[in-house]
């Protein structure tokens, strides 16, 4: 089915497209052929990160388009999900990707929390329900993917808006592809790309150049089209430091928090400290 959707001429959807994961991941449909929708806000940067797709496209700028939207904003969607049908007569892959990390502490700035989850989770929730029922009717091989992160999965301390966004979006996807899979004749999936540390915007935090042990967006959007082809939800991406032998390790101590009735993200706990490094060095 994926290999289907990535077919030349499918048109893909990417919202959060002028930089890091998204423009990566419009520069690698644009290279396989399809036709590519870029979203994003600031006109100017989109501008510009269009003509980058383009240059990579079979047809060119004729098979770029770059729309400035809010993904916070159902009518900015609305219209984007018009435009795109106008264009290219429909949408075949939607990658919801716009995202934002401003930073958040519990009794933080209420408007913090309120644009987080407007964009990272209302956004992902009015995309998929503005795009997916006409991708549904279009009846032809489809992809909904939406960037997660493990943060949403393990919950570190230091960022709860930008956890509880996450965690909630991943709810969201799986949800959304139970959905899928029992439709008759179901030709879309849903997927979930869980990145690993990757060098972008999101991320620098002033830095100019990358970390050693980050990725770049475009091994991340590489081993993402990898595992799409391999057929897998959870798209848990490794980087230069974390193994997916150790990514495992912290998700299976995080949800037994709840089984051995632990406090909560006792991997933080000065009390579970050696238990957490023994269960991480221990090999099944």
């Amino acid at each position: 089915m994926t290999l289907s959707a990535l077919a030349p001429r499918s048109v893909a959807v990417v919202t959060g497209g002028a930089a890091g994961i998204g423009l990566a991941a419009a520069k690698r449909f644009a290279q396989l052929g399809l036709r590519v929708c870029i979203a994003d806000l600031n006109a100017d940067r989109l501008n510009a990160a269009a003509k980058e797709v383009a240059m990579l496209a079979a047809n060119g700028a004729d098979d770029v388009l770059a729309v400035e939207t809010d993904v916070s904003r159902v009518e900015d969607l609305r219209r984007l999900h018009q435009v795109v049908g106008d264009r290219f007569g429909g949408t075949d892959i939607l990658m919801n990707n716009a995202g934002i990390q401003p930073g958040s502490a519990i009794f933080g700035p209420a408007d913090n929390w309120e644009r987080v989850l407007a964009v990272n989770l209302s956004g992902v929730i009015l995309g998929t329900q503005i795009f997916v029922p006409s991708m549904i009717e279009r009846g032809r091989p489809g992809l909904v993917i939406n960037t997660g992160s493990k943060q949403g999965i393990t919950t570190p301390p230091g960022d709860p808006a930008y956890n509880v966004s996450k965690a909630a979006l991943k709810a969201f996807t799986e949800a959304l592809q139970h959905e899928l899979r029992n439709l008759p004749d179901g030709k879309i999936s849903a997927h979930l790309l869980i990145p690993g540390f990757v060098f972008t915007g999101l991320t620098a935090r002033g830095r100019s150049e990358k970390p050693a042990g980050a990725w770049t967006p475009e091994q991340t959007v590489d081993f993402m089209i990898e595992r799409l082809d391999a057929g897998d939800f959870y798209i848990l991406c490794p980087d230069n430091d974390v193994a997916r032998s150790l990514d495992e390790r912290r998700i299976i101590w995080a949800a037994q928090d709840i089984v051995q009735n632990r406090p909560p993200l006792s991997r933080w706990h000065p009390d579970y400290a050696q238990a957490f490094e023994a269960f991480i060095q221990k090999q099944d």
